[in-house]
């Protein structure tokens, strides 16, 4: 609890103790004070919770008042997100959704490999993690010869994603460039992109997600800022065509981050898992993102949500979607112990969990749960 120890926080950049960024309910004050101030804070926190330094160690009163057992914890939605734009960056994803729907001779579209599509989400359906996520309902056109119907999806669907949190900000009309953009990303979740796959496929035609998105989105609470990150940077995706100058940048911001997806059924006593290793699959990196994201002038805040879209790599066990897994359904996908799926059922219980490996230790991101309600009755 950082508003127990908020005296202690006088670094020799910044004063940080009177700002009072720890009393506040989120975390978009925090992000507001920019990459130098969260580096320093960061600092500060290594330091008090190293074994040779007594200011915590030594003060069992002051110990006792500052630590909460994570058992008695209940985890809130990390900041007040104004703004969420998801995008399409995984080459291996887009690569086979663009075979399902065009084949493979116009799998990916022309300017796919020029710039990172993104679309913007709703922020008001991003939850925190354990929020149960209510079956949609709404147009779909199963076949077509025939004019469309309405009801509950049958073709519910995950999207395993990360996402950064945009700290600092620029202002309206003012590009954040690629050079800076490390400077507005203030750290990492876990996201579960749920989405209606077939109340998608008869609306995105022509301007893209909607109804099959924006009914819930759900994040971890635990936001892991990206200095604890960057020893797991690895070489960018070799990018070709070569991308145009504002969107290129030669230091390695891709991270090794290890993926798990597990599904628990309603009818399961134990959890009958589909874990799944994902390393992160990456085409167009978060710099790039957020550099295209404003080059036109389009200011983001502390706080706005900017997601990855659906990792997957080039073999099946790396897929990130049952889309991907089960082939638009066209195979069913066994999650052992006699269970299987094509889409999610009433009752599924989702988790993504994800961790970087490091020399004997491991820096995690905690659970991304949502469990799966039935529709309303219309």
């Amino acid at each position: 609890d950082l508003s127990v120890i908020k005296s202690l926080f006088k670094g020799p950049t910044f004063d940080l103790s009177p700002l009072c960024f720890c009393l506040k309910p989120t975390l978009n004050a925090f992000m507001a004070l920019g990459y130098e101030a969260w580096r320093e804070v960061r600092r500060t926190l290594q330091v008090l919770l190293s074994a040779n330094e007594s200011t915590l160690r030594d003060d069992v009163g002051l110990r006792t008042r500052a630590f909460v057992h994570q058992s008695a914890a209940t985890m809130h939605l990390p900041a007040d997100i104004g703004d969420y734009t998801d995008f399409y960056s995984s080459r291996d994803h887009a690569t086979n959704v663009g075979i399902m729907f065009r084949g493979k001779e116009n799998a990916l579209m022309p300017n796919w490999l020029r710039l990172p599509v993104g679309y913007h989400g709703r922020a008001s359906s991003v939850v925190v993690s354990g929020t149960p996520i209510r079956r949609p309902s709404g147009q779909m056109r199963p076949d077509q010869t025939k004019p469309p119907v309405f009801g509950p999806s049958k073709q519910l669907d995950i999207e395993l994603e990360m996402a950064f949190f945009v700290g600092g900000g620029n202002r309206l009309g003012e590009p954040v460039p690629i050079s800076k953009a490390h400077e507005h990303i203030f750290g990492m979740v876990l996201m579960n992109d749920w989405s209606a796959r077939d109340i998608q496929a008869w609306e995105y035609v022509p301007l893209g997600p909607f109804l099959g998105k924006n009914f819930g989105t759900t994040i971890s609470p635990w936001v892991v800022p990206m200095e604890a990150l960057l020893p797991f940077a690895e070489p960018n995706a070799v990018q070709d065509p070569e991308p145009l100058p504002y969107l290129q940048h030669s230091d390695a911001y891709t991270f090794n981050i290890n993926l798990f997806v597990s599904l628990k059924g309603d009818e399961q006593k134990d959890t009958l898992s589909k874990s799944t290793h994902f390393i992160q699959y990456m085409y167009w990196t978060m710099k790039q993102q957020l550099a295209h994201h404003t080059v036109n002038g389009c200011n983001v805040r502390p706080g706005d949500l900017l997601a990855s879209g659906t990792i997957s790599g080039p073999e099946p066990e790396s897929f990130g979607s049952m889309l991907e897994l089960s082939w638009r359904g066209s195979k069913s996908i066994d999650l052992g112990g006699g269970q299987s799926r094509t889409f999610l059922n009433d009752g599924d219980e989702v988790t993504i969990t994800g961790h970087c490996q490091g020399d004997g230790y491991r820096v995690g991101f905690g659970p991304c749960r949502g469990t799966i309600l039935p529709a309303l009755q219309h």
